[in-house]
């Protein structure tokens, strides 16, 4: 980042670069296979029923002693490697994530020091299944403002942590891992403006069974109580993301100057198979457009599902570089967050 130079009693303006890209894309997802046969034996239902709900078949989750920074670590050194560019190297580091079990310090900060980025800001994002969409966001931001040069996203979820294996509408749901890219300078526009934005008043649809506090008497004792696992109300949330999601994909796309005929492939939130098809239908996207269906086999990982769905599009060739994927994220808040860029 270059300092320039102002005239006497004025602030000098920020330079940053004139675009930014994806430079990098890693991932990270558990050995660890949960199938729908184990997860019916902890709640009444087969194989089939989840199919056909939500279409997973599988999904991976962390071992015990694998943390939100340990599958962080491992998406960050591809990302970084793929980039080519050295940890030492990386200004900002951003963790999209809701499962990180520290209300301090942040899962960003204790993954600076781990990969070696110190003295690099850091910071989480609390934006459940859309903030990877918002941290590439303020990462694209970043870089043009000039406040940093190469900023680290990751989206990371264990969700198997918060997962009450004993409730029928969520236990087949969830699942852990993690992605990330690198966002750095570029001579053309590579990330497009992002469309977000929230629905505060249908926060309760999506959220923490009891809050922290709940788990404590006045004089600050622990007490007994339901551990604060995350409870949905899937009919709500089926409608909202099936009716309200699509356009705010369109809007993305009219955003950064495209259109849907321009897409290359289309990397949607991996909430649910029946959601992913609707909103392929209403925004009219072209048959040979790939769709990233990753949930199949991994399941909802929240922040996480962006970034490993695309990773599997280029690791599997189906997304190459430079082609362009329309992203969105929604979940939890309710919040949403959509945006084109271009595949590295």
């Amino acid at each position: 980042m270059s300092t320039p130079v102002s005239s006497p009693g004025r602030l000098a303006p920020p330079v940053g670069a004139a675009h930014a890209r994806i430079l990098g894309i890693g991932a990270y997802r558990p050995e660890r296979v949960i199938t729908n046969e184990e997860v019916c034996t902890w709640i009444e239902s087969s194989d089939e029923w989840i199919r056909e709900r939500s279409g997973i078949v599988e999904r991976r989750w962390a071992r015990p002693d694998e943390s939100v920074v340990d599958m962080s670590l491992a998406a960050s050194l591809e990302a970084l490697q793929r980039a080519g560019v050295a940890p030492a190297d990386v200004d900002a580091v951003i963790c999209a994530t809701v499962t990180w079990p520290y209300a301090t310090p942040s899962a960003a900060a204790v993954l600076t020091e781990r990969l070696g980025a110190t003295p690099a800001a850091a910071f989480d994002v609390s934006a459940a299944c859309a903030g990877f969409c918002h941290a590439v966001a303020l990462a694209n931001d970043m870089v043009r403002g000039g406040s940093a040069r190469h900023v680290l996203v990751v989206g990371v979820e264990k969700l198997s942590d918060w997962t009450d294996r004993h409730d029928r509408g969520t236990a087949f749901l969830f699942g852990d891992g993690a992605g990330a890219v690198l966002v750095g300078p570029s001579d053309r526009p590579g990330i497009g403006p992002t469309v977000w934005g929230s629905d505060g008043a249908q926060w309760e649809v999506i959220s923490q069974r009891t809050a922290w506090t709940d788990m404590r008497s006045e004089d600050g004792a622990r007490v007994d109580g339901e551990w604060p696992a995350l409870v949905m109300a899937g009919q709500t949330v089926f409608r909202w993301a099936v009716w309200q999601m699509a356009p705010v994909a369109q809007k993305a796309l009219d955003a950064a100057g495209v259109s849907i005929d321009d897409v290359d492939v289309f990397v949607p939130h991996q909430a649910n198979v029946r959601i992913i098809d609707a909103m392929v239908k209403q925004l009219g996207l072209p048959a040979h457009v790939p769709v990233a269906r990753d949930i199949v086999t991994s399941g909802n990982t929240s922040s996480a599902s962006v970034p490993l769905a695309l990773h599997r599009l280029v690791d599997e060739g189906v997304a190459r570089s430079g082609d362009l994927a329309l992203l969105i994220g929604f979940g939890a808040g309710l919040v949403y967050a959509a945006q084109v860029v271009e595949v590295p």
